[in-house]
């Protein structure tokens, strides 16, 4: 069993910048491929970003060149950076745990936070 819980959105102006965290529970975070989804009212959840186990690093072409995605094994972390935000980036931002390094698909992530909301003005 895997929690996590997101923290670090808020409300900025376009062309700011956010870094979002994600806390996870449990012993073997390492082994687990971290994903960032994010869904804006009345549009499906899509995917932002990855790191899988090997560290390597997936991004949606949205936001390839703005978002950083990172982790951190021994305080069971991943973060997201987001730089040159747009009205666009608007969303509830979730992270999400794959236990089999499959990162693409919502349907492949087993545990999921509570998301945190980022809000980009123009």
């Amino acid at each position: 069993q895997v929690q996590l819980v997101e923290s670090g959105g808020g409300l900025v102006m376009a062309g700011g910048s956010l870094r979002l965290s994600c806390a996870a529970s449990g012993r073997t975070f390492s082994n687990y491929a971290m994903g960032w989804f994010r869904q804006a009212p009345g549009k499906e959840r899509e995917f932002v970003a990855a790191i899988r186990s090997d560290d390597g690093t997936y991004y949606a072409d949205s936001v390839k060149g703005r978002f950083a995605v990172s982790r951190d094994n021994v305080k069971n972390t991943v973060y997201l950076q987001m730089n040159s935000l747009k009205p666009e980036d608007t969303a509830l931002y979730y992270c999400a745990a794959s236990g089999n390094n499959a990162i693409w698909a919502y349907t492949s992530y087993t545990y999921w936070g509570q998301g945190t909301q980022v809000t980009v003005s123009s």
